[in-house]
């Protein structure tokens, strides 16, 4: 009885140690194709991704609903890539102070920069650039909590929450547009961009018909130089030159180029109505510019007129009243400019007179 019950016992230790084995057995095998099933499950989709990224022609991904949901909020992280999305809305193109269609431009730049420059690289699949449209994609813009443009967001490989743990790309971070962009890539993902590759703005086809018509007409052109008929040897054209020169300076048309401002705003109280003058020291709109500097122009152009060619008129009368009127027309000119920065600022120019005076 006492070897019966002892075989019992141990058969059935046997079978409990067999159960046990083939529990952790299972337990293995299920981590072990989970961990496969969700490798390939972000290898496919970066895969797709670069699939998108080829049928793109600046590389920048068009998303949608369904693709933020197919390659961010169906996935669990972390993940092997993080996401840079363009936030846009077609609409709102037309409104030139946003500069969306510029903005745009400078990140597809920035996109084909990062790819040519990380070609078969491992950073080649770890940045994708991609772009997300208002009207196509409200639920999303919804779950980023984007109610401004311009908007830029960086997704990371760990973000859960699209609101709290994307990063938003700040105005300063767009300033110098695409070389700024970069640089808010570089200090965020640690990967480099590289250089700013933009295009060429002429084609080769059309540089090489430049270069022929040069070529063809450059006897022609000696010829003239030679002989002194050109129009670099007529004084008008210098003279037209300097005037304008002096009138780009003054009118802060250099600012407008580089900022890229516009003419004039529309008025969001009264759209049927357009803003010349806009308010305020940080901004100066392009036809305030030129008003500024045409009154800048004729005060320059009266003191140039009263110094080399009112002197020889013999006349002393017409001499005196073309004087008056000079300083009178200067006198307005000077006045409506800082009238224009006083309205602008807040801050005022008062005249002291000397003390014996009073």
């Amino acid at each position: 009885m006492n070897t019966k019950s002892h075989t019992q016992t141990h058969e059935a230790a046997k079978m409990t140690i067999s159960t046990a084995a083939k529990s952790s057995f299972r337990l293995f095998l299920f981590i072990t194709l989970f961990t496969i099933t969700t490798s390939e499950s972000d290898s496919d989709r970066v895969a797709e991704l670069l699939t998108l990224q080829s049928q793109s022609q600046s590389g920048v991904i068009h998303l949608n609903d369904h693709l933020i949901s197919r390659f961010i909020t169906s996935s669990k992280p972390p993940r092997s890539f993080s996401l840079l999305i363009f936030f846009d809305a077609v609409q709102l193109h037309d409104k030139s102070e946003l500069r969306l269609k510029d903005l745009r431009a400078e990140f597809a730049a920035l996109a084909s920069s990062y790819i040519t420059n990380n070609k078969d690289t491992p950073s080649e699949s770890k940045l994708f650039f991609c772009d997300i449209e208002f009207k196509e994609s409200q639920s999303t813009f919804a779950l980023f909590a984007v109610n401004a443009l311009p908007h830029i967001r960086l997704v990371g490989p760990s973000a859960k929450s699209l609101k709290d743990d994307s990063l938003q790309m700040d105005a300063g971070d767009f300033s110098r547009l695409a070389e700024s962009m970069s640089e808010f890539i570089e200090s965020k993902t640690q990967l480099t961009v590289g250089p700013i590759h933009r295009p060429s703005i002429v084609s080769k086809k059309q540089l090489m018909f430049i270069l022929a018509a040069l070529l063809i007409c450059s006897p022609f052109i000696v010829k003239k130089v030679l002989a002194g008929e050109t129009l670099l040897h007529d004084s008008k054209v210098w003279l037209a030159g300097a005037v304008f020169v002096y009138f780009f300076s003054v009118s802060g048309a250099m600012h407008n180029i580089i900022r890229k401002m516009p003419m004039f705003l529309e008025d969001r109280n009264d759209p049927s109505k357009l803003i010349f003058f806009y308010q305020g020291s940080g901004a100066q709109l392009g036809a305030e510019g030129f008003a500024v500097g045409f009154l800048y122009t004729i005060v320059g152009l009266l003191l140039a007129f009263v110094t080399h060619l009112l002197v020889r008129v013999r006349d002393r009368t017409a001499q005196r009243l073309v004087m008056i009127a000079a300083l009178f027309v200067s006198f307005w000119a000077v006045k409506k400019v800082v009238f224009l920065d006083n309205w602008k600022t807040g801050y005022g120019i008062h005249a002291y007179w000397p003390s014996s005076w009073k």
